[in-house]
This record gives structure tokens, sequence and C-alpha cells, in this order.
């Protein structure tokens, strides 16, 4: 995120600051955090609707209040620095329009040469989808440093995440070494699953 915010140009640095931010916090799927039009990001309800789930199953993402304050900053910046937008997506290019996947994982891939993260390990360099395991490897950690009846919640967690069938096993994901730690806070159900949005230190 850091190096996110490095980026020349102000519209693509706190769009992929941000982005990428929420998909470390609420483990959302790449796709769903570009599907999103701004009225599925609810900051009165603190929450967001996913609309383009995989296999086009709704939810709705339960928001840590700092989260929502960064979405709501993104917005305010989204709206001053492109003020003419040819799409209702809440995150949007530098022309306007909706972020593309492969556009996201390219600015990704440099990100990630550029603070030396690609070269670090031997194995595959971290991927925007590890975020998403970390999240879960943070979720049952804390869990379980909770004291917190693991077993009895990975149905609730799968279900959070999106999974078809709620009895999928959790566990297996494995994060990538080099993904951020996002501090959790229980403040929402499932217990445990609204994480804070923190900015590192440029």
């Amino acid at each position: 995120m850091a190096a996110a915010r490095s980026i020349p140009a102000p519209l693509h640095a706190v769009t992929y600051e941000t982005l990428i931010g929420l998909l470390a916090v609420t483990g959302m799927r790449l796709g769903e955090a570009l599907g999103l039009d701004q009225q599925d990001v609810d900051l009165t309800g603190q929450l967001i609707v996913v609309r383009c789930g995989k296999f086009n199953k709704p939810r709705q993402v339960p928001l840590h209040l700092s989260t929502v304050e960064a979405l709501h900053a993104y917005g305010h910046q989204r709206n001053r620095l492109c003020p003419r937008q040819k799409c209702a997506s809440f995150f949007v290019s530098s022309r306007g329009g909706r972020l593309s996947r492969s556009r996201v994982h390219a600015a990704f891939a440099h990100l990630r040469d550029q603070t030396g993260l690609g070269t670090t390990h031997r194995s595959r360099p971290p991927r925007l989808h590890d975020l998403r395991h970390t999240f879960v490897l943070r979720t049952l950690l804390n869990w379980y440093q909770a004291g917190i009846d693991v077993q009895a919640q990975l149905p609730l967690l799968s279900t959070y995440l999106g999974h078809v069938d709620p009895s999928r096993r959790i566990g297996t994901s494995r994060p990538h070494r080099s993904c951020s730690r996002w501090p959790p806070n229980g403040s929402s159900a499932p217990r445990g699953v609204c994480h804070e949005f923190v900015r590192p230190d440029a």
C-alpha cells in the first residue's frame, strides 16, 4: 500500500492503495471488488453488497469503521480527481471507467517488484489473491487466541467469504509469507472478521 501511494498519477495512487487495502481487510475476491458500483458501498450501514460474487451468489460484507473511513476518503478523492466518470464503478481508471483485471494485476506486479517482493522468495511471487488467504489465516488465528470455538465458526466464515458450499474446508488456504498482517476487530458477526484498515507508513 505504501508503494501504491508513491505512484505519480494521484488517481492511480489512491485507487490502488484503497483497492489493495480493501482486499486485505475483507478477504474479497478481486473480481468482486472491481465489480462494485458506488451504490453497493453502504458507508452509513458499514457494509458492502457484493452483487458480482462467484457463481452469481450475492452477499453482504460488514466493514470495520476504519475501512468505512478509508472508502469515504477514496470516494471524495475519486470524485475530485475524476469528476466526469463514465460509469457507476466504485473504483475507476484514469479515464473514468471500470478497472480491468489485467491492468490491476499488471499494476500489482509492478508494485511487488518495486518493493522487492518478487525476488525475495524462491517460491512463486505473491499475488493479490494471497491477501484473501492471509485474511482467512489471521481470522482463524485470532479466534484461537480468543478461545473461540473455531469449528463452530467455520460455516459462518465460509458464508462471509462467499463460498458456494458453507461446509467447505477453509483451513487449507496458505497465505504467501510476504503478505501484510491486518489486526482484526471482533465488532460484527461472524465475530472477528471485520479487520482494521491500516495504512503503513510510506
